[in-house]
């Protein structure tokens, strides 16, 4: 029971089960949700499988973008929206229009981010972000006066984690984390998908993302498919094979304003089997480039809109 229509079944009955049966919540973004708490998913990446949503396109290249982006450490948006990629602006964007009261549209906005560095530094940052824990957790050294004082270079869990799956394939601690409690306060958005870890087993990887907080209605489908994308990545460059990606989901909502999305995506059937492929290997997991990626056999249904809770 593997492929994309049992995978993408899994989603929808979570989704049907969510909108009809989860508890009605009051949120931190004042829009309200309906909630449960506590949700697996299982899905296997034999064959170049991957788990993109086909009852509405999902836009793949920008969340490879994005994982790319995180890969580099940067937290600032001007690399993403240099690409097109929009999924980081409302929040830089929103903390603008309140700081200077000027109501600026996000295409506005963006093109100041592009065209104008100093701007860019000053609004366009997100704090220490997933890409700064990912790579440069801050680390710490003590001073001949005993003091401590944070080392300029942090800690790279990601290159510690293929250390870990290269020489020390069974060992339980091959994760990583973004939800550095000292740094909370600094991000833009605490981290959602906050912990990976990963199991690797008669000559596979397998990946497990354990998400806090998960917006069933537009964030999941770029999740599990950055799950599956970087557990292709390790994997490669670990000389293994794919196996398996397990999400698991703590407070798994939809907001109460994406009844539209639901209803629609609800009356459709998932179809095709789609599969992700690695045109070649870098020569580090931090040299892959947009290119290295493609996505065959992709015929999603059309896209459904739906406003993103701020």
């Amino acid at each position: 029971m593997t492929g994309t229509p049992y995978f993408e079944q899994q989603y929808l009955d979570l989704m049907r089960h969510i909108w009809t049966q989860g508890d009605e919540r009051v949120d931190r973004t004042g829009v309200g949700t309906r909630s449960i708490f506590g949700a697996t998913l299982r899905f296997s990446l034999a064959g170049n499988a991957v788990p993109l949503l086909t009852t509405k396109r999902v836009f793949w290249k920008a969340a490879a973008r994005e994982m790319l982006w995180f890969l580099t450490g940067e937290t600032n948006i001007r690399p993403l929206v240099t690409q097109g990629v929009h999924i980081w602006t409302d929040w830089p964007l929103e903390k603008y229009r309140k700081a200077t009261g000027e109501d600026i549209d996000r295409d506005s906005f963006e093109q100041r981010i592009i065209e104008n560095e100093d701007f860019a530094l000053r609004w366009g940052d997100l704090g220490p972000v997933y890409g700064a824990q990912w790579v440069n957790w801050p680390s710490y050294e003590q001073t001949k006066a005993g003091y401590y004082r944070r080392r300029e270079k942090g800690h790279n869990q990601i290159a510690a984690l293929i250390d870990g799956i290269r020489n020390n394939p069974g060992s339980r601690r091959l994760l990583f984390t973004g939800w550095n409690v000292d740094e909370i306060d600094q991000m833009a958005l605490p981290p959602c998908h906050m912990t990976y870890q990963f199991h690797v087993a008669n000559g596979k990887l397998s990946g497990l993302l354990f998400q806090r907080s998960c917006d069933l209605g537009l964030g999941f489908a770029f999740n599990i498919f950055s799950t599956a994308l970087l557990t292709r990545m390790l994997a490669q460059q670990c000389d293994l094979e794919p196996g398996d990606i397990i999400w698991n989901g703590g407070d798994v909502h939809l907001y109460r304003n994406h009844g539209a999305l639901v209803e629609e995506q609800l009356s459709r059937t998932p179809s095709g089997m789609p599969t992700l492929h690695l045109g070649r290997r870098p020569q580090s997991i931090f040299d892959y480039r947009i290119d290295d990626f493609e996505v065959r056999d992709y015929q999603p249904q059309a896209h459904i809109a739906a406003p993103v809770a701020v």
